[in-house]
């Protein structure tokens, strides 16, 4: 997510230059949440980014892992509950 690489605009919509959108960052997993978490705090140490957008975007990343691992622990939950189930019947 560096994004002193990134271009900055992408083509002239009514005489402006539009940015050009981030890529998809990949947040399928816990892993994936963490390297996107380790990236945004070596932007935040690099000055990539400044500290304060640094401190939202690790927020929101925590309230997405967060959401993550209810998820998970939800559908083991159901896992243990039908088979529970299953085993009494």
């Amino acid at each position: 997510m560096n994004v002193k690489n990134m271009p900055q605009t992408i083509a002239i919509h009514g005489g402006e230059l539009a940015p050009i959108p981030p890529a998809k960052i990949d947040l399928r997993d816990a892993h994936a949440i963490r390297r996107e978490l380790a990236s945004v705090y070596r932007d935040m140490r690099s000055g990539a980014i400044e500290t304060q957008e640094g401190t939202r975007l690790a927020y929101v990343l925590d309230m997405i892992r967060k959401a993550y691992e209810t998820s998970v622990l939800q559908e083991r939950l159901e896992l243990v509950e039908r088979t529970i189930a299953h085993r009494k019947n």
